[in-house]
């Protein structure tokens, strides 16, 4: 499968590569009110959603992410977007076994956001399912990064639930969804701990209306 556009699918949702066909849905699922996207960046209006998604796609042209938009199985509406990026292929030398490999050694999964409607649900907990088995069992991956503000409380507790160790605070990381200069927190995942994150995204599926 062609690591720029592979589709991902589970009972709830669906990960199709993003494209402009997607605008009015992302377009729709971001109309909830700002107030909803308090520490994310999140395009809301046509022009923001059609210079999110070129961005994107300029990105996935330089293989440095893949981009998602994200599907509700149940009716086939978009219900946000998510995608890998910084994505990175090592220098192994030769000889060594992941010498050549067609597949990235790295990568940090983010720019995750969801429709109101969408929010507590399983939508969130399948994606981060559905990705890093791809980033893990298909790709091979050595380490999966999730960053979020440091203020975000809430997703700093959805990450550790899932197995997501913490490393550090990164100082005015990037821009903030309040234009601010950002600090942080940026957690792993490592090859080694997938199979405990896999077992605890699992039973958080089994457990929908606890998704945060």
């Amino acid at each position: 499968m062609n690591r720029n556009s592979p589709v991902l699918t589970g009972s709830h949702i669906r990960l199709e590569p993003l494209s402009p066909v997607h605008a009015d849905g992302l377009v729709a699922a971001s109309s909830g009110g700002p107030a909803l996207y308090q520490w994310s960046a999140v395009p809301i209006g046509r022009d923001a959603v059609l210079r999110y998604i070129e961005t994107a796609l300029a990105w996935r042209e330089a293989g440095t992410a893949v981009p998602f938009a994200t599907i509700r199985i149940a009716d086939g509406v978009v219900i946000g977007s998510t995608r890998f990026f910084d994505i990175e292929s090592w220098a192994w030398p030769a000889g060594h076994p992941r010498h050549g490999r067609q597949h990235p050694d790295v990568c940090e999964i983010g720019y995750t956001w969801l429709a109101h409607s969408a929010v507590r649900t399983a939508a969130n907990t399948e994606a981060k399912l559905l990705m890093l088995t791809h980033a893990f069992e298909v790709w091979q991956m050595l380490r999966v990064c999730l960053h979020t503000d440091a203020r975000n409380q809430r997703s700093q507790a959805a990450i550790e639930r899932i197995g997501g160790k913490f490393e550090g605070v990164l100082r005015a990381h990037k821009i903030g969804a309040d234009f601010s200069a950002r600090n942080s927190f940026r957690y792993s995942i490592l090859a080694a701990e997938w199979p405990d994150a896999r077992r605890r995204l699992t039973e958080r599926l089994r457990q929908p209306d606890r998704e945060g």
